[in-house]
């Protein structure tokens, strides 16, 4: 609402040299005529998008429309032709413009996804579906919880996700959690400086409460209800602000390390996935994960806290978030939507419509074979970019981390006996799905008791 009245606006983020976009204009300006090479890429840098484009990049793309890459025997075949020796490019095959014009597009096809409990042999119970944005979201040994049962999600095959059931863990993704929109990083950083300017205030009840008020344009009962969480947190832990991410370390089912960063479900996907990369790389296993706009967890049996903080840093972010996202579903679902666009897979075809699981298929034979070729493959490229930079935030994750190592925000680790009152809404988002709403609140209920009793014991 402060935002609102202020006249506040998120920024605009335009994603820039996005390879199968490029790709598919290519394509679309040879078929209007012989282009010179320079003067095409010349032409296409006067786009804002692509005024910062490589020439690298430009070429790895021709390649690939070229047909350099040799991948004739997976139904990709040569758009275009190039002539190094006069650096020309035009159009290949009789049907370009009929192709081009049932092709173009950015929007991806989306489908539903099967889930089957069984291993995929032949053998197995499709109890009900989930979409594409939630499937992307899981990782190998993710809780989730579909019609009242929990299941385990164990692997996806084109539109089957095959899962285990009769599961007795806790789920680790809520149903709601694809469709909420991200908290921005620039509002995030904005709920950090009101926390800290709270926090100066907090020691005079009446001072603090008119700040609120006035600050958020809130009514007095909401200020004192702010009030009220905010320095329950400060009796309990400490108070994550703009300078001070506040790290809880605690037991529950398993041990826990929640990080305080409201800096937005993006930036904090990216940090999770760092840190939870961090953690399986010492114990060799997956661990549990959750993520809101305001923080995330780690969970596991057993946390070498200062190990895994100490191993993410600004410099090796990118190549951590490389390896941790190379075999799950959302880097092979988003390649999906990248050789969509780049017309590796043809979703019209002389009149022929490819449906959005053929299509899928088709990019799990392609996902494979690009590999082989080249990690480096220009739509493979790009389908990695989309992830870290447009799921994900990879640019702010940096910044954080970046803003650590200068001592410009402080990192600061507290063991505490149970979570604490800003960590519960975290906590809670796996239990949300299986606790009934009566439930919900005894249990909520009960939590905010023991934290109460925490903080009286302490004075």
């Amino acid at each position: 609402m402060k935002s609102m009245i202020e006249k506040k606006i998120d920024p605009a983020e335009i994603p820039k040299n996005a390879l199968d976009v490029l790709a598919q204009q290519i394509f679309g300006m040879a078929i209007t005529k012989v282009w010179d090479a320079d003067h095409m890429l010349k032409t296409i840098r006067k786009s804002y998008c692509y005024e910062n484009l490589t020439k690298d990049d430009f070429f790895s793309v021709i390649s690939y429309l070229a047909g350099d890459y040799a991948l004739e025997h997976r139904h990709v075949y040569a758009k275009i032709w190039y002539e190094p020796s006069t650096n020309q490019i035009g159009k290949k095959g009789k049907l370009a413009r009929v192709m081009y014009m049932t092709n173009i597009g950015t929007i991806p096809a989306e489908g539903f996804i099967t889930v089957v409990v069984g291993s995929g042999e032949g053998r197995g119970e499709q109890i009900g579906k989930i979409d594409e944005a939630f499937l992307e979201r899981m990782k190998r040994g993710d809780i989730f919880v579909l019609g009242g049962q929990k299941y385990q999600f164990l692997y996806s095959r084109g539109m089957k996700a095959f899962v285990r059931a009769n599961v007795s863990k806790n789920p680790t993704i809520p149903s709601w959690f694809s469709e909420m929109l991200p908290l921005t990083f620039d509002m995030g950083c904005e709920i950090g400086k009101f926390r800290k300017l709270s926090k100066e205030r907090l020691k005079s009840k009446d001072e603090c409460v008119k700040f609120i008020t006035e600050y958020l344009y809130c009514k007095k009962y909401i200020a004192e209800e702010i009030y009220s969480y905010i320095k329950e947190q400060s009796d309990f832990s400490e108070v994550p602000d703009e300078s001070n991410i506040i790290v809880e370390k605690f037991k529950a089912e398993k041990e826990f390390m929640l990080f305080h960063t409201s800096y937005g479900r993006r930036v904090n996907d990216a940090l999770a996935r760092a840190y939870a990369f961090a953690a399986a790389r010492m114990k060799h296993r997956d661990v549990e994960m959750g993520i809101t706009d305001n923080g995330f967890f780690i969970a596991a049996e057993s946390l070498d806290d200062k190990k895994i903080i100490s191993f993410v840093n600004s410099s090796n972010l990118a190549e951590i978030l490389k390896e941790a996202i190379e075999k799950t579903d959302i880097l092979k679902r988003r390649f999906r939507h990248c050789a969509s666009r780049s017309l590796m897979i043809l979703r019209n075809y002389k009149g022929r419509e490819k449906t959005v699981g053929k299509q899928q298929v088709h990019s799990e034979f392609l996902f494979t074979a690009v590999k082989k070729i080249s990690n480096e493959f220009p739509i493979l490229q790009e389908a990695r970019r989309e992830v870290l930079e447009d799921l994900m935030d990879i640019k702010n994750a940096k910044k954080v981390l970046e803003w650590i190592e200068k001592g410009k925000v402080r990192m600061k680790l507290i063991h505490i006996p149970i979570v604490s009152p800003f960590g519960l809404s975290l906590y809670m988002q796996g239990k949300s799905d299986i606790i009934k709403m009566e439930d919900k609140a005894a249990f909520l209920k009960r939590m905010h008791q023991l934290q109460l009793g925490i903080i009286e014991s302490k004075k």
